[in-house]
């Protein structure tokens, strides 16, 4: 590359500078900007030719961001479209998961003429032929009606790194005391911002003690052996309210909401789930295909919520539902 640099950008009488601080860092930044220009050549180029190019602004969390890469990659497969993400997206969930779809750079992707397009939670007829080239996708869209008729291809693009898959199956192996088959059931319990949110803004409520006992007690009752995982961003409230009188619940989450890697990962290696709400719990009972557990009707009949959000959308026919405490609503 100094060899290329030298003879095309260095005039001859200046060779003896070579081999400066100064004459390299001049020959980097000068090799990296051609790489940088001829990379948004490329892109203005292939715009300009017809192709395409869908993509979707990264928001939210972890769960946030695999509803909008599933619902990504499930619209441009419908309409016959190629869709990229976003870096920021690429590198919250590559840590993870061995993702497929091309990378934009951001600093080209402002270059392009990209339409706005704002989504549903959920799938909607105009979705099925989408005219626009060129997409910005907007939204918080997490229901299974976008990519369900894909399932096994989304969860190709959910699979985890092989070495986040043996650090989970080594401490599930720990967790084991005899022989013994033992049933795994996840639960999530998303509290944090949530707590004030739900009640002030949404007019709902969150899972209570009642929920989470009812809930395991499914479980419980059904499977032999059962172990409960419980990861939660509020792990001081979970110790205080989930009985553990059989000895049969093991608190496992590190509630750090900014690295949620592995609290996922543990929830995702379970056989089953228990989910309270949010994206995150969502798609833990997604990736796994056990049972799922829900907190349904959480919230009253004219709240706001429901004007973005659709219960039979967000959760599949198979889950189980038990409807919400709202007695604190209405005193």
């Amino acid at each position: 590359v100094l060899s290329y640099c030298r003879a095309r950008f260095w005039p001859r009488n200046h060779y003896s500078l070579y081999n400066t601080t100064f004459s390299m860092l001049y020959l980097v930044n000068r090799v990296c900007t051609m790489i940088k220009l001829n990379a948004r050549c490329f892109w203005i180029a292939y715009c300009s030719a017809n192709k395409s190019l869908w993509t979707i602004q990264p928001n939210g969390r972890l769960g946030n961001l695999m509803g909008e890469y599933a619902t990504l990659y499930a619209l441009a497969k419908l309409n016959g479209q190629q869709a990229y993400i976003l870096p920021e997206m690429h590198k919250r969930l590559s840590k993870i998961f061995r993702v497929t779809l091309p990378v934009i750079r951001q600093d080209v992707a402002d270059l392009i003429h990209l339409t706005v397009y704002a989504l549903h939670d959920w799938m909607s007829p105009e979705y099925y032929s989408i005219k626009k080239k060129h997409i910005m996708f907007t939204g918080y869209p997490c229901s299974w009606t976008f990519y369900h008729n894909i399932r096994e291809q989304i969860l190709q693009e959910f699979t985890f790194h092989d070495f986040i898959k043996q650090d989970v199956d080594s401490r599930l192996r720990r967790l084991k005391t005899d022989d013994r088959n033992v049933t795994f059931v996840g639960v999530h319990v998303r509290r944090g911002d949530y707590v004030d949110v739900m009640r002030d803004v949404w007019k709902g409520v969150l899972a209570d003690k009642k929920y989470l006992s009812k809930a395991m007690d499914y479980f419980r009752n059904k499977y032999n052996n059962t172990i409960f995982l419980v990861t939660s961003n509020d792990m001081d409230w979970c110790k205080s309210h989930i009985d553990n009188f059989l000895g049969d619940v093991h608190f496992v989450g590190d509630g750090k909401e900014d690295s949620p890697a592995n609290d996922f990962a543990f929830l995702a290696h379970c056989n089953h789930t228990i989910m309270t709400i949010g994206t995150f719990g969502y798609w833990v009972g997604y990736l796994i295909g056990g049972e799922t557990v829900y907190l349904s009707n959480f919230t009253v009949y004219d709240s706001p919520f429901l004007n973005l959000f659709k219960y039979e959308a967000a959760f599949l026919p198979e889950w189980i539902g038990i409807p919400a405490d709202l007695s604190p609503l209405l005193r």
